[in-house]
């Protein structure tokens, strides 16, 4: 077995990177721990030099409030699926391998990561002296314990995809793993690299009730993460607090309150009153906060994400079994106009499932371009013409359907206004629904798949590979909850993750993409950018396009930077 350079098995990416609030009487916390500031003139000693140092060394201290208009579901990241729960189990969780702002993947609670020559055994070293927040030793078994779980038949969460080709973990010693795996797999690193959970707690939960085990997962979850769970008022806010034992040091601040506010309108009132310090702006306030981070209210760190946003259709439902009815509703959307106007000109239209930032994204894939005209001829061509009220009808159906997203997100609930008024241009009859969160995911999730079409984002993988949410084994169980399934992609995403040559990789799932453009089981709307505002004395920071919340141990609240 042989030690391999990470730079030749990683995900590379160069990032194009373009790079909360407190007024003067509000500051993100007090810093109660700073011994670094003595009195200026007290020893006769220059302030200026005493200053200078104590604005470059970080203190401790704090309670940073993080505003967001989605609450959390769950604390299991094997089992969640939201971006709320997803955040906070960052806090809470860690894993033995991560990302960097490249998308490389580095070693995090992992001390080596040894891979065979043929790529199928992969041998890991766990840093000694890794604790949980309970006190007890994290070690092999619970490394064993926790990428064992998606293995088992039982398991029915959404993260089996990542976890297939996974042969056998087996203990070596006790802070040495060793994962076989019964094909090459690149994307092995992202089930490698997920957060280790305590076998202590959770290994006599039958796999079948982990996902349901309230317990753990809504009461008192335990990680060995930067900072422990400490409360959680559902629909209001979840509060964790430093984790002095952390194995990568305790974290600068305190403590984190991660306030839920679902109507946007009121997070922005409590971000420029400093009663939410950190928020990710949506691009319809982002001129506002511009204005107060001139005023020197706040600052913003900003870039493209790696995400997008789209309009997808329920593949169960008659009115979307027909390709040519998903391309003309495509052709009959303003995409351009939804980016300059309801986002203020703030992201670009998007036109498949990967980001500009991925190294295997390709812009030569089918477009459909804003076309009133054409979409209702492709209409008209599957068989829908107008009825007595000037509805589109086919065999006694009406063209109707109900949109639902998310409440909070005002860039969405515009979105799904500019959707209605432009189909009813064609005849077709859309009924916004606006939705608190929670209940929205329970409504698209399976098994319930209770939608006819729905507004909503993913934040994507460091990895391009797009089977864990177009798939068809993900359809089930997985993320694939529209429902949308073609063997010719199947099987060149099958292709593409059985080979460690990018260059390969790329064209398959540039191929693949194609296919997807094509059928349009999303009319794909935008990929944003992340602005992230934040009080003038955090430090510590550096943009991520994925992690929010990237290496938040190590942010700390500057006591002699106004703020």
């Amino acid at each position: 077995m042989k030690q391999k350079s990470l730079l030749l098995i990683v995900l590379t990416l160069v990032l194009s990177l373009f790079l909360a609030a407190c007024s003067g009487s509000n500051n993100a916390g007090t810093n109660t721990n700073n011994t670094n500031n003595a009195p200026a003139g007290e020893n006769n000693e220059e302030p200026a030099e005493e200053d200078e140092e104590a604005t470059t060394e970080p203190v401790q201290g704090g309670d940073l409030v993080i505003g967001s208009t989605g609450s959390p579901t769950m604390f299991n990241p094997l089992y969640s699926a939201d971006t709320a729960s997803s955040a906070i189990e960052g806090f809470i969780f860690d894993g033995l391998l991560t990302s960097d702002t490249a998308f490389e993947t580095q070693l995090n609670m992992a001390e080596s990561w040894d891979i065979s020559e043929d790529d199928l055994v992969h041998t890991l070293k766990i840093k000694d002296g890794i604790k949980f927040h309970d006190g007890e030793t994290l070690n092999a078994d619970d490394v064993v314990f926790t990428l064992s779980i998606p293995l088992s038949e039982d398991y029915d969460g959404p993260r089996a995809g990542y976890f297939e080709k996974i042969e056998s973990v087996e203990k070596v010693d006790d802070l040495t793993v060793k994962v076989t795996l019964n094909a090459v797999d690149p994307t092995i690193h992202i089930a490698l690299g997920y957060p280790i959970l305590p076998e202590h707690v959770l290994g006599e939960v039958p796999v079948a009730e982990l996902g349901e085990y309230t317990e753990f997962n809504t009461k008192n979850p335990i990680g060995a993460g930067p900072f422990k769970f400490e409360s959680w008022e559902d629909g209001q806010f979840v509060k964790v607090v430093a984790n002095d034992d952390y194995w990568n040091g305790r974290p600068y601040l305190d403590s984190l309150t991660y306030r839920i506010i679902p109507d946007a309108d009121a997070l922005m009132t409590a971000l420029a009153a400093g009663d939410i310090h950190y928020y990710t702006v949506p691009a319809t306030d982002i001129a506002t906060v511009k204005e107060w981070e001139a005023n020197g209210q706040l600052k913003v760190e900003s870039g493209l994400a790696l995400s997008y946003t789209y309009l997808g259709y329920n593949l169960r439902n008659p009115l979307f079994e027909d390709k040519k009815v998903r391309q003309a509703l495509t052709h009959a959307l303003d995409r351009e106009l939804i980016v300059e106007s309801v986002m203020n000109g703030d992201g670009e239209v998007a036109d498949v499932p990967e980001s500009p930032l991925s190294w295997a994204y390709d812009e030569d894939v089918p477009r459909f371009e804003y076309d009133v005209e054409k979409a209702k001829a492709m209409l008209e061509e599957a068989g829908w013409t107008p009825g007595a009220d000037g509805t589109l009808e086919k065999d006694g159906q009406k063209f109707e359907f109900t949109l639902k997203t998310n409440q909070g997100n005002k860039v969405r609930e515009d979105i799904a206004v500019v959707v209605q008024e432009q189909f009813a241009e064609l005849g077709i009859k859309v009924t916004p629904d606006i939705m608190e969160w929670s209940a929205f995911l329970a409504d698209i999730d399976p098994p319930k798949w209770n939608f006819d079409a729905i507004i909503l984002g993913w934040a994507l993988s460091t990895d391009p590979d797009p089977s864990g949410i177009f798939h068809s084994k993900e359809i089930e169980e997985g993320l694939n909850f529209v429902g949308w399934s073609n063997p010719d992609a199947d099987k060149l995403m099958d292709e593409a993750n059985l080979t460690m040559d990018r260059d390969e990789r790329a064209a398959k799932i540039q191929e693949i993409n194609r296919i997807i453009a094509e059928e349009q089981p999303y009319t794909f709307l935008y990929y944003p950018n992340a602005h992230h505002a934040m009080p003038t004395n955090l430090e510590g920071t550096e943009f991520h396009a994925r992690d929010e919340f990237y290496k938040i141990n190590e942010w700390w609240l500057n006591p002699n930077t106004e703020n």
